[in-house]
């Protein structure tokens, strides 16, 4: 990216590069609790990023009971990504013939068609990043080194590694 970054289109950027989140959720007593969830499809356009489960699953029951969700993302020591949206569930069988994937079929035995699946799509509001990927990745360590010299925290104030943003 030139010039000035463009957080909203870093966000998604960084995102293309997972196929899998940390799907956290509050439970009925409202402690936190987080699951892996293979990510559908990530629609840029309209904010969201769709989730296959199940009907029955404490997900669904969480979501119903809070909206609220938070979607994390990490590459080893290179990329993080934090995302906060409201979680929607949908059993649209159009749109779930459209996102439906053949190793889905672990979970859902019947194919597309099988009356457990749920949708969810989640829109998303912010994000936080953190990029060390490439020159990215040199330019951290560089800071982190000079500040380790000096006694210093390095500063990380270039959106091109870390910024908050509404989304």
């Amino acid at each position: 990216m030139s010039g000035k970054t463009d957080t909203r289109a870093k966000v998604y950027e960084i995102l293309k590069d997972f196929s899998t989140a940390m799907f956290v959720t509050r439970d009925s007593d409202g402690r936190p609790g987080a699951r892996p969830m293979h990510v559908a499809r990530v629609d840029e356009e309209a904010g969201q990023v769709w989730f296959l489960t199940g009907e029955s699953g404490a997900l669904i029951e969480e979501i119903r009971k809070e909206a609220t969700v938070l979607l994390t993302f990490q590459k080893d020591n290179s990329a993080y990504l934090s995302l906060r949206g409201l979680a929607q569930i949908e059993h649209e069988m159009a749109r779930i013939k459209e996102l439906w994937k053949e190793p889905y079929k672990v979970w859902f035995p019947n194919g597309p068609e099988d009356a457990e699946i749920a949708l969810v799509a989640v829109v998303l509001l912010d994000a936080e990043y953190w990029d060390n990927r490439g020159r990215n990745k040199l330019e951290y360590l560089f800071k982190a080194a000079t500040a380790y010299v000096k006694g210093d925290k390095p500063a990380m104030g270039d959106a091109e590694q870390h910024a908050k943003t509404s989304l």
